[in-house]
Order: structure tokens, then sequence, then C-alpha cells
């Protein structure tokens, strides 16, 4: 069954009852297995040992992403703990004074953060959820804003995790300079760049539509906090010590910091032979980077507050398990998706490896290649919900196709795996990143995705619109052009018939 269509079979069982169901664990479970059973055969014992056997390899190589999440619950326990989330809650109800003021501050707070998704997500929502409960914003709405300037702020931003990951998805021995084509890349990455201007549009106008709109009205009749994270809200705010606004700045400043530290670090810039700060982010190990500096975090933050008795010692170490509980969510699911993502690699099903054979055996027209690569990576990104992986398996394939004399139109290519990549990690219910966003916000992952894919559609439309005349016309500026006029279309029909909210 490796290598043929039965391989895509696992992840589209997973996304159906995920959708049907809303119970995205026993989904995974149920695709996971599918998947185990298909490589072995129809064998139960065999499936199930290779289901763990799996399970062990791919939470044993994530296991500094696990550790992170942990260090960064119990970081936000604490600090809520201490009182510093209601000293910033009382100083943002002075500056921020509507519902329309919180999102653009959430927004703009999530396009500074660019240096990894993960830290993203859940940086964001930790600062930004206290005032948009304030303001009864959906818990779908916020996660929806840190969703969309995740992933998309990251594939477009040369400093960052994402970057490294396209410049070592280029094949061993190949002579064109990975961080340069990132680079040329940039301006032609339309699902980034619409999704970007359209949450934007989305944030100042209120023209809420689809299922989004529904979550919204059901939230301004009575706000609602999720049952998962019930008891880890009552948890956190249960005790509140004598925290100041800049007891909530300050651990965040130097997470943000240490983190940056960590990835230069990392990445070899005061190793043994120095390399310069874009080497060395190209070069970090991004989980690692991560662990190293909310670990940092953590013990500023315990020196920080325990001397001055902001917290007392015993509450202090009971954000531990306060903080623990409040990932387990995102944890258990995180680990199932790696899961299912590991059934689907080169080793068992290789899923990767039959869409690649398909797209080079239909790779004959040029012209039709930004379009086709941009279908096949969303496509991919939906169904095994790792960006990263699609860009390993369909770059090195447009290298092969459309080698290095053609130079513009490899450029629009990679634009477009890329473009397509973000597109389908960012709708798909198994994407880390997705898993990330509905964990910083806190509210129901399946509530997300489905309040997300109207969104996602709209622009991964205009997108595809743009790649259609980036192939005709051999142009990125046109394609460019074209979505982005696409793009004002579907904000202008919004705008004409979607009533505009009232502002309280």
């Amino acid at each position: 069954m490796a290598q043929t269509a039965w391989s895509i079979l696992p992840p589209v069982i997973t996304i159906i009852l995920a959708l049907w169901t809303k119970e995205v664990y026993m989904s995974l479970i149920i695709g996971i297995f599918s998947g185990a059973l298909l490589f072995t055969g129809g064998n139960i014992l065999e499936s199930i040992l290779t289901m763990f056997q799996v399970m062990g390899d791919k939470v044993g190589g994530n296991v500094n992403i696990l550790v992170f999440l942990v260090i960064l619950g119990i970081l936000v326990a604490a600090i809520t703990r201490s009182g510093a989330t209601r000293a910033y809650g009382e100083w943002a109800s002075r500056t921020i004074s509507s519902k329309r003021s919180a999102q653009v501050v959430t927004a703009l707070l999530g396009l500074v953060i660019f240096i990894d998704d993960y830290f993203n997500c859940l940086t964001v929502g930790t600062v930004m959820r206290p005032v948009t409960d304030k303001f009864k914003i959906a818990r779908t709405k916020l996660a929806y804003i840190i969703d969309a300037t995740a992933a998309p702020i990251c594939i477009i931003a040369p400093v960052s995790s994402w970057a490294a990951a396209v410049g070592s998805s280029l094949p061993e021995g190949s002579s064109i300079d990975g961080f340069s084509l990132f680079l040329q890349t940039i301006p032609f990455n339309l699902y980034a760049l619409l999704t970007l201007c359209f949450m934007a549009f989305i944030v100042w106008s209120g023209r809420d539509f689809g299922t989004m709109a529904h979550s919204i009205r059901s939230n301004a009749e009575q706000f609602k906090i999720p049952e998962e994270y019930q008891d880890a809200d009552m948890a956190q705010h249960g005790e509140a010590g004598r925290g100041k606004l800049a007891d909530l700045m300050l651990p965040l400043l130097v997470l943000i910091c240490a983190c940056v530290f960590g990835m230069l670090y990392t990445g070899g810039l005061w190793g043994e032979e120095p390399c310069s700060i874009a080497d060395a982010f190209a070069n970090c190990d991004s989980s690692k980077s991560l662990v190293l500096g909310a670990f940092i975090a953590f013990v500023f933050t315990g020196l920080l507050y325990l001397p001055r008795r902001v917290i007392t010692f015993n509450s202090f170490c009971d954000s531990f398990g306060a903080g623990f509980k409040a990932m387990t969510p995102a944890i258990f699911i995180l680990c199932l998706a790696w899961t299912l993502s590991g059934i689907c690699s080169d080793k068992y099903l290789d899923l990767g490896g039959f869409v690649g054979a398909f797209v080079s055996t239909h790779a004959a027209i040029v012209m039709f290649l930004p379009p086709i690569f941009f279908l096949v990576a969303m496509g991919l990104a939906f169904a095994t919900g790792t960006s990263w992986g699609t860009f390993g398996i369909l770059i090195p394939i447009a290298i092969a196709v459309l080698g290095t004399e053609d130079a513009n139109m490899l450029v629009v290519c990679v634009a477009a795996i890329l473009s397509g990549a973000v597109g389908g990690d960012h709708a798909s219910p198994i994407s880390d990143t997705t898993i990330l966003a509905s964990a910083g916000a806190q509210c129901h992952h399946i509530d997300h995705v489905s309040t997300q894919i109207p969104y996602v559609l709209v622009v991964a439309v205009c997108s595809l619109i743009g790649y259609i005349i980036d192939g005709v016309t051999a142009s990125g500026w046109l394609g460019l052009a074209a979505g982005f006029a696409c793009l004002l279309g579907c904000m202008a029909f919004l705008l004409a018939r979607v009533k505009a909210p009232q502002e309280e």
C-alpha cells in the first residue's frame, strides 16, 4: 500500500471524521490505526505495534516542542497567579477602548513576533486573551487572527525558522542558494500576502461571514469559554498576587529575547567557526532554541517574583500543575497529529512519494506548473498537517522538473509551493500551527477549524487565480496584481452584502 493512492486514505478518514463528529482525538486515533492497518496488510496486532512505534519515534523527535509547551504553560499560569495579567487587563481597559482596537492590537502583536509560528501562536494568545475576553470577542475570532499572523508572517520573514526549513528542502548537491531562493519567493507568496491583507480587512471592517459570523453572534448573546479550558481558566484566576504591568511585560520580553538568543546560539553564531546572523538563523535548531528561551524566561520569572513576594513560593509551585493541565489538550492533539504524519512518511505509506510521482508525471506543460504546484501543495499540507514536510517533498521536484535555466519560473513555482503549503496547513485540522492557535486562544479546536475554513477558501481561490496568471504570462508580478485584484473584488462584495457590526 506504500506510495499508492491508498496512502492518502488515513488523513482523509481523519479529516472527514473530525469535521463530522467534532471529536478530533478519536478521529486522529482512527486515522492512525487505519494507516497502520494498510501498512501491515491488515494484521491487527502488528498494526497496534506499528502505531505505537511511530508515536514513540515522532514524540521522541519532537520532545523539545512538548517541553516548550509545558514550560510556557507554567509561565503563563505563574504570571496569571501573580496578578500581572489583572494589572495588564486594567491597563488595557484604559488604553484599548473597543473591540476593533483589541483585534488590531492582537494582529499587530502577531506581526511583530515573526521568529517562529509556535512561539507566535502561544505568546499572542497568552497576552491578548484577557483583553479580547473583556470585550467578549469570540475566541474563534481570536484564534483566526492568531493563525492568520503565525505561518503567513513567518513564511515571508527572512529571519525566521521557516526560512531555514525552506533552505534545507533543497536537494543535496544543488547549485542553488536556498536563502537567496527564499528571498526571491517573498513577493510572489500570494497566500501569505493575501491572507495578511484579508485578515486586516476583516479586523478593521468587522465583515465576518459564514460560520465565523454565527460564532460571533452566539458569543455576543452569551460569551462562552470552552469546557476543556474552564477549569484552567478558573484555576488561573483563583488567586491573584501583587503583580504589576511590568511583571507581565518583563517575562515576555525576556522570553522573546531569550528565544532569539537561542536561535543565534544553536545556529552557530558563537561557534568554532562564527557565521553571519542570517546564516545563524538559517542553521538554527528552532525547537532547542524555544526550550532554551522558555527555560531562561521561567528562571527569570521566579527570580523576579519570589524575592519581591509578588507571589508565594507555594503558589508559584502550584502553577506547575495548572500550566501543564492547560497545555494538555494541545499536547495530546500534537502527539496524535505527529503520529499520523509519521504513518504517512516515506518509511511507511510514503504519501509524499505518491504525490511526487503524480506531479512529475503530469508536469509536462510549464505554463500550468504554478497552479498545479499550488493545488498539490495545498492538498498535501491539508492532508498531512505539515508545511515543512510539503516543502521537502515538492521543492526538489520543482527543481528537477524546471532545472536552473528558467530561474524566473523556478522562483514562481517554489513560491506557489510555499504558498499552497501554508494555505493547506492553515485549513488543516491536524496541522500543529492550527492546533496551537486553538490552544493560544483556548477555544475548541474544531470550532476554530470550521470558522476559519471559509476565510481560507476565499484567499486560496484568489491565490489560485494569481498563479494561473503567473503561468500564462510567465510574470510573477502580473500574478501578484491579479491575486490582489481578485481579493479587492471579494472585499468590495463583503462590504456591499455583509452588514457592518455595531461597535460597543
